[in-house]
């Protein structure tokens, strides 16, 4: 058995708990074990441009945990990933920035050695296990058409993330497609869900959202996969703020990825934590299973 330890970051525990619940689920069934990390505590992404220290001893205080258990880290957040990722990147190769974190990570007992790396789950199903794998699993194709939504800290900053093409991603949609669904395109696929400009400028956050939702609904999807929980946010949780705000029906339903390929590997919507998901949805979409070829 695979095992990484696991980090699922602040807002996954207390605003999206399904995206936890599935990837366990799933990972159960690719035979994957993970290691939960109970006082990890914050990926410090939210520091990053205040306190730079603050920033590292934070991630590195995270990414010590897993060397402890001698697993690399698996991530569900973009946000934290990008986070740890760099931080992991950038304390291994500069051993000056490496002594003097670990000056204030000795205050907690804790040490950033450089053994371990650092992927989001999107990675490690693409990478580490890899779709020839995946497909063994799936029992139930689910026939239904995708938008894929990249997000922005998932693959950027491109030179540091070092990960899938910036420009013209694959990963996330030939994922989708081991499911059986149509990963489709659409037009401004790489916009960000404008999760990061909520909290400056809500108008403009939510028309950034629905710019998207209107370019999804445009191209004919019957729902939205996500890989990170806050643009699974916006998307879902703020779907009726937005067509509220644009005087807009969009009526989208809202996926985390583990959740469509635990559907597609034949576990029931309860299992996959989909009463939890805002946008109503007919569930008899997630049980048309494609006629075999």
């Amino acid at each position: 058995m695979r095992e990484y330890a696991y980090f699922i970051g602040c807002t996954i525990p207390f605003r999206e708990s399904n995206y936890d619940l599935s990837t366990r689920k799933v990972m159960e069934k690719l035979d994957i074990g993970l290691l939960d990390m109970p006082d990890a505590g914050c990926c410090g992404l939210y520091y990053e441009l205040v306190n730079e220290m603050t920033h590292l001893a934070l991630a590195a205080r995270v990414i010590s945990m897993a060397e402890e258990l001698k697993r690399d880290l698996l991530v569900l957040c973009s946000g934290c990933n990008g986070s740890l990722y760099r931080v992991n990147k950038k304390l291994k190769e500069n051993p000056e920035l490496k002594d003097r974190v670990n000056e204030v990570l000795s205050e907690v007992d804790r040490e950033f050695k450089g053994t371990v790396e650092v992927k989001h789950v999107i990675r490690v199903l693409w990478e580490d296990v890899g779709i020839k794998e995946i497909k063994k699993h799936v029992s139930n194709p689910i026939n239904i058409k995708a938008a894929a939504h990249y997000g922005c800290h998932f693959l950027r900053p491109s030179d540091e993330m070092d990960f899938d093409d910036p420009r013209e991603p694959i990963s996330l949609d030939r994922l989708i497609e081991v499911t059986g669904a149509e990963s489709i395109d659409y037009f401004e696929k790489s916009l960000c869900c404008g999760g990061y400009v909520l909290a400056a400028d809500q108008k403009a956050a939510y028309m950034m959202t629905g710019t998207k939702l209107r370019n999804v609904k445009k191209a004919g999807a019957d729902i939205i996969v996500t890989a990170c929980p806050f643009c699974h946010v916006m998307y879902d949780a703020n779907q009726k703020a937005v067509e509220a705000e644009l005087e807009e029906s969009f009526g989208i339903p809202v996926l985390h990825y583990p959740q469509l390929l635990g559907l597609a590997m034949g576990f029931d919507l309860k299992e996959m934590g989909l009463e939890q998901n805002r946008v109503r949805f007919n569930p008899q979409m997630f049980n048309n299973k494609k006629e075999d070829e």
